[in-house]
């Protein structure tokens, strides 16, 4: 299996900084409750002095998604989500150990976090242009097709896992309490993306070891190093 970016988007997005971590060993056990509460009380102090708008993570992606030809306040990024929740409710409700973790350090960074459970990822996973005859199963159990140009993430199945990029995942690989083994990405657009995504790779990546135990295998994306195979 891999998971990439497609020429494309990094000739589109040359300021787009990617990491990816595989973990294995997961179950629901996972204890994180006080990590949990550490990257939110991170994330108080960064929105102490405004609200998430502010953030230069958050105004890099709502460029990003204008450029794409989305609004920017309807459709927003996975971070800036979370953060105006948090914001307003000063938590996150609980969802799964892992879920719950990248949630939290999502908050901490200000930078989207997707999760999924590798189980049902058919082949590969790309970062593409849709050609609109893919599927994507919502939460609710509806099937949708992507508008074409939309960028999505596919697999090799012709099967969309993630809408607008960043903004709605699917709810065909959510993970679950049977989650067994996961794949996250992060993504950034921001100036100090250069040295943010890797802290936050380390950083996961460590709670991820401290939480299950185990080794995650984590790598840093570019144009010349595009692909992630595990």
């Amino acid at each position: 299996m891999h998971f990439q970016h497609s020429p494309d988007m990094w000739a589109e997005f040359p300021e787009l900084r990617a990491g990816v971590l595989r973990v294995t060993g997961i179950d629901p056990g996972g204890s994180v409750r006080d990590r949990v509460e550490h990257y939110g009380a991170v994330a108080e102090q960064r929105l102490a002095g405004g609200t998430e708008s502010d953030l230069p993570e958050i105004q890099a992606w709502r460029r990003a998604f204008s450029r794409m030809g989305l609004k920017p306040t309807q459709y927003r990024c996975a971070s800036e989500s979370l953060l105006r929740r948090f914001r307003k409710e000063r938590s996150l409700p609980a969802i799964h150990p892992l879920v719950d973790l990248c949630n939290a350090v999502s908050l901490a960074y200000a930078i989207p976090i997707a999760v999924f459970d590798l189980a049902n990822v058919a082949g590969h996973l790309e970062v593409r242009h849709a050609a609109g005859d893919e599927a994507y199963l919502t939460f609710s159990g509806e099937t949708e097709h992507p508008e074409p140009r939309e960028v999505v993430f596919v697999d090799a199945r012709n099967r969309a896992h993630a809408r607008r990029w960043t903004n709605r995942q699917s709810g065909l690989s959510a993970v679950r309490d049977t989650t067994a083994s996961a794949l996250i990405v992060v993504e950034a657009l921001h100036p100090t993306a250069d040295t943010d995504v890797p802290k936050l790779l380390d950083d996961l990546a460590a709670e991820v070891t401290r939480a299950w135990s185990g080794d995650p295998a984590h790598a840093v994306l570019s144009s010349t190093s595009p692909r992630f195979t595990f």
